[in-house]
């Protein structure tokens, strides 16, 4: 397990461009956090360090936005799936293996997460600029990360 702590935007999306640099290209991070605390920030580093520079936004509304760069990467809102139903209609399993899936409110889809998907823990603390990444599933990167 790998502790970040991130004290602004830009630091959060440097992350991202760092986590970036080590995936192969069929990848599944799955972020849990609130509201606010900095998944589309995180998502947008991660597209920027895999070549996508256009603009990232938050798939609220759409459930996936695509994004081509150095691997494809689809960008999941699960924030409205309450069943197994919900995520099969968005098309969920085609996209596994056919790029990076990088995926906000995983909480809403744990059970369809494999044992190799790579897991982010978002924490807001008191400051309202600082949050506290957990990343489980790249322990063999942590210099290249931390």
């Amino acid at each position: 397990m790998i502790k970040f702590i991130s004290n602004n935007v830009n630091q959060t999306e440097d992350l991202g461009k760092r986590i970036a640099s080590v995936l192969k290209g069929d990848e599944v991070i799955a972020m849990f956090g609130d509201l606010g605390a900095g998944k589309t920030a995180f998502t947008r580093g991660l597209a920027c360090g895999l070549d996508f520079v256009e603009g990232v936004s938050s798939p609220t509304f759409a459930i996936v936005n695509e994004y081509s760069g150095k691997f494809n990467i689809y960008h999941f809102d699960m924030y409205r799936i309450t069943s197994e139903d919900d995520l099969y209609s968005t098309g969920f399993y085609d996209y596994l293996d056919n790029g990076v899936l990088v995926i906000e409110w995983s909480e809403n889809i744990e059970y369809a997460l494999d044992e190799n998907t790579i897991r982010i823990t978002i924490n807001k603390t008191d400051d309202e600029n600082t949050r506290i990444f957990t990343i489980e599933g790249l322990d063999e990167y942590e210099v290249v990360i931390s």
